[in-house]
C-alpha cells in the first residue's frame, strides 16, 4: 500500500504585493502531494513561482487554499499550535551570503534552531552539538569558530544544510541550493543531500532549473509554468515521454548526460 502523503497542497493561490501597489497572483490554484520519504523535484523557468510555492508549503508566505502537513491543515492553526510542526519543516536557501548572518560564528548559526526550541542546555552542549552537525555535513569540527565570509560557497551551503537538519526534521525544502556552484562542488552537495535523505528518512522538495540534477536525485517531478503545475509524475517517465510542450522544451534546452548507475549512492 502507498503511504499517505506527508505534504499536501490543494488549490493553493498566492498573491504578492507588486511595487506598484497592486497584488500580483504568483500561484494559480496549485495542488501537489509529496509522499513521505520521497524526493520531489519542482522545476520551471525563473519567475514561474517555484520558490514561492516552496515557502507557501512551509507557511512562510500567506496563501489561500489548503496545506496539510502529516494530515494537519496548517493554515488553520494558531502560532502556538503550529510551533511544534515548525521544527519538522525546514528550508535550505539558495543565497548563502544572505541566508547566513555574517556577524555570527558557525557554531551559533547552526545551533540557533536548537536553542529556539529549547533543545540545548549550556555552552558545552552547544559546542558539542555544533561539531557533530558539522561532521554530519563533512566539515571539520573546528569550523565552529569561523565566520561565513571565511568559507567557500560550497562550505557555506554545507553550513546551511547543517542548520536545516539540526532539529532532525521530516521535511526539507531545498531551494536552488547548488545554483552558482562549480560542477564538482554541486556533485558533492548532491551526494551529501542524498546521503542525509537516506540516513534520516527525509522527505524532500528539491527546487531547481537543472533537469540533469533532478533526474539523478529525485523520484518524482512537478513542472511549474506561470504559477500552474502543467505536468507531474515519476522522473523516469516524465523525462522519457513528456506530455506537455513546455516540459519538452525544458528537456530540449538542457543537456541530459548519461549518468553512471549508482553514482549518487556513493559515500560522501
Amino acid at each position: 500500500m502507498n503511504a499517505p502523503p506527508l505534504v499536501e497542497a490543494e488549490a493553493m493561490r498566492v498573491a504578492l504585493q507588486h511595487r506598484s501597489g497592486r497584488p500580483v497572483t504568483v500561484l494559480h490554484g496549485v495542488s501537489l502531494e509529496i509522499a513521505r520519504g520521497s524526493a520531489c523535484a519542482l522545476v520551471g523557468e525563473s519567475g514561474s513561482g517555484k520558490s514561492t510555492l516552496g515557502r507557501a508549503l512551509l507557511g512562510l508566505v500567506p496563501a489561500t487554499g489548503r496545506v496539510r502537513f502529516d494530515g494537519v491543515e496548517i493554515g488553520r492553526l494558531s502560532p502556538a499550535a503550529l510551533r511544534p510542526l515548525r521544527a519538522r519543516m525546514q528550508m535550505i536557501f539558495q543565497d548563502t551570503q544572505s541566508a547566513l548572518n555574517p556577524r555570527l560564528r558557525v557554531e551559533t548559526i547552526i545551533t540557533r534552531p536548537l536553542e529556539a526550541f529549547g533543545r540545548l542546555s549550556g555552552g558545552a552542549a552547544r559546542r558539542e552539538r555544533a561539531a557533530a552537525l558539522l561532521e554530519a555535513v563533512a566539515l571539520p569540527p573546528d569550523f565552529v569558530d569561523r565566520y561565513p565570509h571565511e568559507l567557500s560557497g560550497g562550505q557555506r551551503q554545507r553550513v546551511g544544510i547543517a542548520r536545516a537538519i539540526a532539529l532532525e526534521p521530516d521535511f526539507i525544502v531545498a531551494d536552488e541550493i547548488v545554483s552558482g556552484l562549480d560542477v564538482s562542488t554541486q556533485a558533492q552537495i548532491l551526494l551529501l543531500l542524498n546521503d542525509l535523505r537516506q540516513s534520516m528518512g527525509l522527505t524532500l522538495l528539491f527546487i531547481s532549473h537543472d533537469l540533469s540534477v533532478v533526474r539523478v536525485l529525485c523520484d518524482h517531478v512537478a513542472v511549474l509554468l506561470q504559477g500552474e503545475i502543467v505536468e507531474r509524475g515519476v522522473c523516469e517517465t516524465v523525462f522519457a515521454a513528456p506530455r506537455h510542450e513546455y516540459t519538452r522544451r525544458l528537456i530540449a534546452a538542457v543537456p541530459l548526460p548519461d549518468v553512471e548507475d549508482g553514482w549518487l549512492s556513493r559515500p560522501v
